[in-house]
């Protein structure tokens, strides 16, 4: 009878881990994959590494930013942390 206790207590920590660190995590890549397909020309963003701009061209895995006028740095798509609503 003990060892069902010692099970169902597993269960649970196990339930927990789910869905206090899987999950979210996954909402969060999930999110993150329908930012970076939604980019388009004329978007403005902000990097990962805090870089503002305005996307200028879009490959399958690159990104072009215009950081300053005439200056395009080029960037991986997953760099993109989000969008400038303005």
């Amino acid at each position: 009878m003990e060892s069902y206790g010692q099970l169902l207590s597993l269960a649970v920590i196990a339930v927990a881990f789910y869905l206090l660190m899987i999950r979210p995590q996954q909402k969060r890549q999930k999110e993150h994959r329908a930012l970076i397909d939604s980019l388009a020309t004329g978007d403005r963003i902000v990097t990962v590494g805090g870089v503002y701009g305005t996307v200028r061209t879009l490959d399958d895995d690159r990104v072009g930013i215009e950081v300053a006028p005439g200056t395009v740095v080029e960037f991986d798509r997953a760099a993109v942390a989000r969008k400038i609503e303005s």
